[in-house]
């Protein structure tokens, strides 16, 4: 659908005139917000945005010869985009101090602030995101709402899935706040937000006018990104503060928070309007789960809310997935759903791609394929298995290049300290050297006292490593293939190679069957 916007509407928003190229220009009408200078068309307002790999002031020219109606630049870059501009003295010019702010008010005001017309719910947490917001959208469907849902593994519109190609849980401003018009014109009353530190931190999310601030849990990861962790959850706190200068709809703000994790109470503090309410399987809290029976095929638990009680049952093994549907339970009871309405809504949930997914060709082992790819969220996956598993636990599992290099070694121990047999293979190397990634895992495992040949294999090809897990597994054995999860592709050196763990192991698995 074609969209315009005055330009004077957006320069409004951004409280910034033109810094040069200004008059008649202003009152142009803008087409599209664009931050690649690639994509922009005639009549659409280039955002120039500082990039890991590149730097989009140096791209305003093309943006301008592009026809852009109107550039915003950071005025502490002028010796970048000054000398590009001259050529174009009619096209306004927009100066401000943060361009990737600048991009999230931009968007939010071409698309009519569509969150403002929504109930938002944000959620954040190093672990369980995706498998919350599932959770959350089925308590709301259950409950007679229309949602969408921004996400990892796909984005939805009234039950419609949009793939997220992306790699990116968080897409840039101008894509979330497409999504959410989508949303307001599919007549959704709620959105879901997975809401990552980068997201926040980032400037990708503003203007999306939360209404309730949800957080699974807090462990160390990112610092790649962050530096330490106190800056990483002051990060998701952001989620919280934003609760206090969303816009008011005429219901109160929360923040629904795990009692069971410390960081909950910063963001507690964080926000001075919303409301709170806790959950909780170990602590004392709003929201409590008793009498839990997890297993390899789902969990059945008694919640408690105040002087109620209800029976629940959720489809998703492990008891870290009773946590994350009391997170959706809680949520849904912030907006008038009754517990065993709630109850109900999450039991309606078969599985969540890639989470915890079983692969079944009719083999006399388990293989579970899941996204597990933190030191954290591997031990719960591998604590939980091993609870559950009558034989041998074997992981295949790798890190990723160019992240937190911190994740190597503490997934190595994790393996080595929970698992009987490991695969340690590649896993998005990106522009690192594969085998060098391997081998600061298998030095970790070697620290933990594992013997290489004996106890673990290292196998760069990663379908090989599948292929030899299940060549290895006897009847009983379960078999976690971690770290990729959902995802359709291997990123080595910048190219996307065609890639699903889900595939090759039922691939591994029918060759293994064949082979005499």
């Amino acid at each position: 659908m074609t969209r315009e916007t005055p330009l004077a509407a957006i320069l409004a928003e951004l409280g910034a005139p033109p810094a040069s190229g200004g008059g008649a220009g202003a009152g142009r009408a803008v087409g599209g917000v664009r931050y690649d200078s690639r994509l922009v068309r005639p009549g659409d307002l280039f955002v120039a945005v500082p990039g890991y790999h590149v730097d989009g002031h140096d791209f305003v020219g093309r943006a301008l010869a592009a026809g852009a109606a109107a550039v915003v630049v950071e005025a502490g870059r002028r010796e970048a985009w000054a000398p590009q501009v001259a050529e174009h003295a009619g096209t306004p010019i927009i100066a401000v101090a943060d361009t990737r702010a600048a991009l999230a008010a931009a968007a939010a005001a071409f698309y009519g602030h569509p969150a403002r017309k929504l109930h938002v719910i944000g959620i954040t947490g190093t672990d369980g995101k995706t498998t919350t917001s599932y959770l959350t959208n089925a308590v709301l469907e259950a409950a007679g709402h229309r949602t969408g849902l921004v996400g990892t593994v796909e984005h939805r519109i009234a039950g419609r899935a949009v793939a997220n190609d992306s790699r990116q849980t968080t897409p840039e401003a101008p894509e979330v706040q497409e999504l959410l018009a989508a949303m307001v014109e599919a007549g959704c009353d709620y959105a879901i937000i997975e809401s990552t530190s980068h997201g926040l931190e980032l400037h990708r999310l503003d203007g999306c006018e939360y209404d309730v601030a949800a957080l699974t849990n807090v462990t160390s990861d990112h610092l790649d990104f962050h530096g330490t962790r106190e800056a990483y959850i002051g990060a998701k706190a952001r989620l919280f503060a934003m609760l206090d200068t969303a816009a008011d709809k005429g219901s109160p703000k929360w923040a629904v928070l795990n009692a069971d994790d410390p960081a909950s109470a910063t963001m507690r503090t964080t926000t001075a309007r919303a409301r709170s309410l806790t959950y909780a399987l170990d602590s004392a809290a709003d929201l409590r789960a008793l009498d839990i029976v997890a297993g390899d095929e789902g969990s059945r638990l008694v919640a408690v809310y105040g002087e109620e009680r209800w029976e629940a049952t959720i489809a998703l093994p492990g008891r870290f997935n009773v946590a994350n549907a009391l997170a959706a339970i809680a949520i849904g009871l912030t907006q008038g759903i009754a517990l065993a309405d709630a109850c109900r809504g999450v039991a309606t949930l078969a599985s969540v791609p890639g989470r915890m997914e079983r692969i079944d060709e009719g083999q006399p082992f388990t293989v579970i394929v899941d996204y597990a790819h933190t030191e954290a969220a591997l031990r719960t996956v591998l604590t939980d298995l091993r609870a559950s598993s009558p034989g041998r636990l074997l992981v295949v599992f790798g890190a990723a290049g160019e992240r937190d290099a911190a994740r190597r070694s503490g997934l190595g121990r994790a393996a080595a300290e929970l698992a009987d047999r490991l695969y340690i293979t590649t896993e998005d190397p990106r522009e690192e050297d594969p085998a060098a990634i391997i081998a600061e895992i298998a030095a970790a495992v070697e620290g933990a006292g594992r013997r290489e040949g004996d106890d673990f294999l290292r196998i760069p090809d990663r379908a090989e490593a599948i292929a030899a897990a299940v060549k290895d597994s006897r009847p009983g054995d379960v078999i976690l293939i971690a770290g990729k999860g959902h995802e359709g592709s291997i990123i080595v050196g910048r190219e996307r190679l065609p890639w699903d763990d889900r595939a090759a192991a039922r691939e591994a698995i029918r060759d293994n069957r064949s082979t005499p």
